[in-house]
């Protein structure tokens, strides 16, 4: 097959593949097992006509869809393979036909997006800034007296309802009189305060004693997700059945042994201090490698083609249907309950998306020019990690990922790794102070 490119943009190139007879007797050949199953031919059962039966009773041409059908896109991957020391391919090709002739070569081009070319600004000796970790004694009760509400006994209150109690109610909206799907419910537990209910509901409450039927008035916001409630003035009317007040613990030694395993407040402090110092750690040093990507990637000149943004916004879209998707939520819902719609979604996702490609790029090009490598060892032990995470023998993660394909993807996650600490290496760093 003869195969020739020449790029036509900047991130765009054109292959054009020609196909000689010989190569595309193949494909006419797959081709005939198809169509003389579809046809009827008199004197043959279907599907037993010989070829050239086949052919002078409805011409050689009967063949070539299926045929090029076949042809074409094998012709493109070899031709892929061809060119992939000068181009690789980003994006799907659009085809243009120039010869299908039969008992000619078939000649066709294909257009396809590139990998752009990569100019590295400065990404050794950049500034940087560095958060120092530190936590406060601020910081330490405002974790304990979240632990207190997370802990705290509801009891039965005879108390007119304040913020913070729980209540049970029965409720049965109305708009112009008429009650309205999802708007009647019995034994509804709220929490007022929560703001989890439509805005003004749960204030009206604040006051109210059990037993008590009372009429509470709202009004649906504008960007309400029904499309038949949106500004809509609407009448709950909501029984209370029981005021459930929340009885907080004194912290002390006491209740830190019902809330933990530690045996005094202040072994509950230190472990409290602890753990938020290695959170703070870990943020300190997320924080840093994006800042190195992303300087580093802010010097270097890269056009970026529209499909590779385009398909990471993809590829960030079916990660988030996956998660919706655990939870038991559609797309179909989430956009129905928000208001949005796939493109809001695209368009939302664009500005990150572009960034990741750009990031990505970058740090393939640094790897590349620092002669980075992932070492076997360093792959080993990066698949132990992931075999602890999910309890896992190694040899089953390994071969987990060489069927998906995905060693190639862990090696560059390595590569990039190792990329980012040399930025950081090589970088001038100011010390800040974070305490969140």
């Amino acid at each position: 097959m003869k195969v020739s490119a020449e790029k036509i943009e900047k991130t765009k190139v054109q292959v054009t593949m020609e196909i000689s007879e010989d190569e595309f007797e193949p494909s006419l050949q797959k081709a005939y097992k198809i169509v003389v199953n579809k046809v009827n031919i008199p004197g043959f059962r279907k599907g037993k006509a010989p070829r050239r039966i086949l052919e002078n009773m409805f011409g050689k041409e009967i063949l070539l869809e299926d045929a090029l059908q076949d042809a074409i896109p094998k012709a493109y991957i070899k031709a892929l393979a061809e060119v992939k020391d000068e181009y690789i391919s980003v994006s799907e090709p659009q085809y243009e036909m120039v010869q299908t002739e039969i008992d000619k070569p078939i000649i066709f081009k294909a257009v396809f997006d590139i990998k752009p070319e990569v100019i590295l600004g400065k990404y050794k000796g950049i500034e940087l800034d560095k958060g120092t970790t530190e936590v406060t004694k601020e910081q330490i009760e405002e974790e304990l007296s979240k632990m207190q509400q997370r802990y705290a006994k509801l009891v039965v209150s005879e108390e007119a309802a304040e913020e913070g109690d729980v209540l049970t109610i029965d409720f049965v909206g109305k708009v112009d009189g008429q009650a309205f799907e999802g708007g009647t419910s019995d034994n509804y537990s709220l929490e007022l305060g929560s703001k989890t209910f439509i805005p003004g509901f749960e204030e009206q409450l604040i006051g109210a004693v059990q037993g008590e039927c009372k009429d509470v008035e709202v009004s649906f916001p504008e960007d309400y997700h029904s499309e038949d409630l949106k500004g809509k003035d609407a009448v709950f009317t909501v029984t209370v059945q029981e005021i459930k007040r929340k009885q907080i613990a004194t912290i002390d030694d006491e209740f830190a042994k019902d809330v933990s395993e530690f045996a005094s407040v202040q072994e509950l402090r230190q472990d409290i201090e602890n753990r938020l110092l290695e959170t703070l750690k870990k943020k300190v040093t997320h924080e840093l490698q994006e800042s190195a990507i992303s300087k580093a990637a802010a010097t270097a000149e890269v056009e970026i083609p529209k499909s590779m943004i385009d398909n990471r916004i993809n590829s960030m879209i079916e990660e988030f249907a996956f998660r919706l998707q655990q939870q038991g939520i559609t797309m179909e819902y989430y956009f129905e309950a928000t208001g949005n719609n796939i493109q809001d979604m695209m368009n939302s996702y664009r500005p990150g998306a572009e960034a990741a490609v750009r990031a990505d790029l970058v740090l393939e090009a640094i790897i590349k020019a620092e002669g980075i490598q992932a070492t076997s060892e360093d792959i080993d032990k990066e698949i132990q990690k992931i075999a602890e995470q999910y309890k896992q023998e190694p040899s089953a993660i390994r071969d987990t990922l060489e069927k998906q394909g995905q060693i190639s993807s862990l090696e560059f996650g390595i590569m990039a790794e190792k990329a980012v600490d040399l930025i950081i290496s090589e970088a001038k760093i100011t010390e800040v102070t974070v305490t969140k």
